[in-house]
């Protein structure tokens, strides 16, 4: 069975919104549903919703550094159906971040939460493989390069 995009967007925003989750959604695009998460608990039980209802595929896992000042991170789970994208979003502390795995029920996030784990410092619970992917195993911890504020200049002047 072949759903439009409108049709997974109505979907979506129903699901979530007739739940007993607490979330905001909007529609910044024509074909894109955001869905904000106000309790980290609640990502695993709607990721699981989306996939009962087969509102597509876990194309991406993103983090987001909205800066020391504001002291969270942002972590985006896109979930997408032909043209239509369903992205849920999770403000986590930026200090001690953590969030459960989706890798039970979508083994194909380990990668990207492997990666959120080593550029972004974010904990994630029961990740079944926290090898790094990218970066050294000599890296030092507490050093996330993609915090906005790390000092790419100050690190490499420590590495030479």
């Amino acid at each position: 069975m072949t759903i439009n995009t409108e049709e997974a967007l109505s979907i979506a925003s129903q699901l979530v919104e007739e739940w007993v989750w607490t979330t905001e959604t909007n529609r910044p695009e024509p074909n894109r549903l955001d869905v904000t998460l106000t309790a980290v608990e609640d990502l695993v039980p709607i990721s699981v919703a989306l996939r009962v209802k087969r509102l597509g595929y876990l194309a991406a896992i993103s983090g987001l550094d909205l800066g020391p000042e504001v002291g969270e991170l942002e972590v985006l789970y896109h979930f997408c159906t032909s043209a239509a994208v369903v992205t849920l979003r999770v403000r986590l502390p930026r200090e001690n971040p953590c969030i459960p795995t989706l890798c039970k029920i979508i083994p194909s996030a380990e990668p990207f939460e492997r990666e959120l784990s080593e550029m972004f410092g974010v904990t994630v619970e029961d990740l079944p493989n926290p090898l790094r992917l990218y970066l050294p195993d000599d890296w030092p911890e507490g050093k996330y390069p993609l915090r906005k504020d790390f000092d790419v200049e100050a690190f490499a002047s420590q590495a030479s």
